[in-house]
Parts: C-alpha cells; structure tokens; sequence
C-alpha cells in the first residue's frame, strides 16, 4: 500500500493564499486517497495586491483554486493575519494552530520547509512545529525564498495529477507576473523532481517529522 494512503486528516498549512503551489499535486493525490484535507491561509494578503484590483482577489482565487485541488469549500479557512507582520503576530498565530491541533489533531501537516526565508513562512514553520509536533511534517518548497532545501521526500507526480495541478494555480491570475506561476517553472521544477526519485514528475518536500503509527 502506498504511504500517501496511510494518512486521513491533512492540513495544508499556508502563511499566504498560493503557497500551495508548492505542494499541490501532493494535495491531489491526497483527496484522491481518500484523506480529509483542510486548508489554512493565515493571509490573504489585501497589502500587497497589485495595483488596479480589489482587496480581497486572492481570497476569491484561493477559493476557486482550492476547490479545483478537491478540497471542499466548507475546509478553506483563511485569514485574518497581516502579510509580512507575522514576526509580530506569532503568538496569535500559534494560538490557532493549537487550535486546530486540539480540534482536528491532523496525522499530517504540509508547512514551509525550515529553510524559507520569508519572514512569514518562516514564522509558520516554527509556529506550525509547535503546534503539530506529534503529525507528520513536511515542508514543500518555495524555490524562491530559499537558499537551501533539504528534499528529502518526494510525491510522485504523473501527467493528469500535473495538469490539475497547473489547472488550479492558473486560477491565481493577480500572480501571473510572478515568475514561479509561470506553467514552464511549474513544469520544469516536478520534472526536475522527477528525474531524483524515477517519477514522471514529482513534489519535493523536506522531511521535518515521520510518524509511523
């Protein structure tokens, strides 16, 4: 039985909607195993929408795309925290996520790896250990805010998984200037992955925590 089977409650641990395109074919693999798979965004980010736009566009981006990765409506949370101050807000932060942890108690968390230098991520990984330390961790990868990255696991990837894949991060249109949204970034970086563990295409992710119950 593959592993991806063993686990029934994820959470999606995001400190910015689309931080998922870090591990989104893992998330549909996930749902398609069968897990409940919840979502938390801890910004929605209103301060840095591009010009022109409304506030709240990445929020209704998240929901579409979220909802075309399988994950029900009813399991997207998102907010209320402020982008770039999450330094300053960590103890709320970690308040929730204990929360949830009491709540939910997920046998697997997808967070920042430990490596991301975004002072958000960053806060979200260490916050997101605090609270989950006794799930499974993995961190998925971020190409763009790290320096290091230890990829140590890998989810095989094939063409269809890719493909919904790329279908759900095209709905994050605000982001389409930035670089790592690109489809040919998104592409190259899971067949990269792939050639390192014999896959079509493949998620990387650093191996923070591994429960084996």
């Amino acid at each position: 039985m593959p592993l991806i089977d063993g686990f029934r409650r994820v959470l999606v641990l995001c400190a910015h909607t689309d931080d998922e395109f870090g591990c989104a074919g893992t998330v549909v693999r996930l749902v398609e195993a069968g897990a409940e798979v919840r979502y938390l965004a801890l910004s929605t980010c209103e301060a840095s929408v591009p010009a022109g736009l409304p506030p709240d566009v990445l929020a209704h981006e998240c929901r579409a795309a979220t909802a075309a990765l399988g994950i029900p409506e009813a399991n997207v949370e998102l907010g209320p925290f402020e982008v770039r101050y999450f330094p300053r807000d960590r103890q709320a932060i970690l308040e929730r996520l204990v929360q949830i942890a009491r709540d939910y108690n997920p046998d697997l968390v997808l967070l920042p790896a430990s490596s991301d230098t975004h002072q958000d991520h960053a806060t979200t990984y260490q916050e997101g250990f605090r609270a989950f330390k006794h799930a499974t961790l993995l961190g998925y990868e971020l190409p763009q805010n790290l320096v290091t990255f230890h990829n140590s696991a890998f989810v095989a990837l094939d063409e269809r998984v890719l493909a919904q894949k790329l279908a759900a991060l095209a709905h994050y249109a605000s982001q389409g200037f930035r670089p790592y949204s690109a489809e040919a970034f998104v592409r190259g970086l899971a067949t990269v992955r792939g050639v390192q563990c014999r896959a079509p295409y493949a998620e990387a992710f650093e191996l923070i925590r591994l429960i084996i119950p």
